[in-house]
């Protein structure tokens, strides 16, 4: 039997560009009402947008569990791969493509102000490996599930400690300041605590209620939760940037160009890499994909708290949200079609 992705999952893309023009609609007709949301902040994060981006989060940290990390050991070339490709390749190849494209090739285009900003949301994307979603991805190319749990897993650890000195010093590299501070509290409220939430969460009714229960009648009910919030979010952002977005339309299309290349390139090279340690199909697959895949509402939560609800930074983060889906779906049914 073919597998199916979700009716949700599937048309993401279509969701999140209705959205992007609900959001420029709002953003030009109902300016004063945006202005008092995007003017509610603390600690130089917007609250709305940090309420929403936690009931994406919640729910994917619900799902990790890292009993399963003792396994690691019995197959270690997997995981192996999978760091590699995430913490040592990823973000200074996606820093890379987003210098060559917004300093170089955009340059008649923009400015070197707002390159500087447009390169800080690409890092962003690039040092922020995918979570959630890398479960629909190994489940569509019969990925093993037990061995995706453990990658996602490690790769959440690991975000908690190279998240921040990876983008500090690519921004650094690429001359943006750096407001450690901000840094440092947006991992805490994006990353830190929701994982905690969700480690203690999943503990407490996994003890209660047992395993089943939890997978099958707990879980599914957050599933649009983490959409709707994802999708409003988005309607904010757009509607916060709509006037910038109508003065120079191009720009969603000049940010895609970048980030489409960097999620092929990352894709092969870990695809590849896997067949060259002779990883069986089930364990290349989600390595590659985790790959190639990104953990936007990580790095669209921080740029946001970093550079602001307007920035360019912002915007590129949400241009991942927009062309992930259709991009990863590709590199399904290359997987599929390429399965050994």
């Amino acid at each position: 039997m073919k597998k199916k992705i979700g009716f949700f999952e599937k048309y993401l893309t279509l969701w999140v560009a209705i959205c992007i023009a609900s959001g420029i609609l709002i953003g030009n007709f109902m300016g004063d009402t945006v202005k008092v949301l995007s003017s509610l902040e603390i600690f130089n994060v917007n609250i709305p947008v940090a309420v929403l981006v936690w009931l994406m989060i919640y729910p994917m940290m619900l799902q990790i569990d890292f009993s399963s990390i003792k396994n690691v050991g019995k197959r270690p070339k997997g995981l192996v791969l999978t760091l590699v490709i995430n913490w040592l390749i990823k973000p200074f190849t996606m820093a890379f493509f987003a210098w060559i494209f917004f300093s170089k090739l955009y340059a008649a285009f923009i400015s070197p102000e707002m390159a500087g900003e447009y390169i800080a949301g690409a890092i962003l994307l690039g040092a922020a490996p995918c979570t959630a979603m890398v479960f629909v991805w190994s489940y569509l190319t019969d990925g093993d599930p037990n061995y995706t749990l453990v990658q996602v897993s490690v790769n959440d650890l690991i975000i908690l400690v190279a998240f921040v000195p990876i983008v500090g010093f690519l921004l650094g590299v690429t001359n943006v300041e750096v407001p450690y501070d901000t840094l440092v509290t947006s991992v805490v409220i994006f990353v830190v605590i929701p994982l905690v939430a969700g480690y203690i969460t999943n503990k407490s009714l996994v003890k209660a209620k047992g395993e089943e229960w939890f997978r099958q009648a707990f879980l599914p009910k957050f599933k649009p939760v983490s959409i709707v919030a994802l999708l409003l979010t988005l309607v904010l952002l757009f509607a916060f940037q709509g006037s910038i977005i109508t003065d120079n339309p191009l720009v969603i299309l000049l940010a895609a160009v970048p980030l489409v290349i960097q999620t092929y390139f990352i894709f092969f090279i870990a695809w590849f890499g896997g067949r060259r340690l002779k990883l069986s199909h089930a364990i290349c697959s989600p390595a590659a994909m985790i790959g190639a895949s990104n953990f936007f509402e990580l790095a669209v939560a921080v740029a946001i708290a970093l550079f602001g609800l307007e920035s360019p930074a912002a915007l590129v983060t949400v241009v991942g949200v927009l062309v992930e889906v259709p991009v990863m779906l590709s590199l399904v049914a290359i997987a599929n079609k390429w399965k050994y």
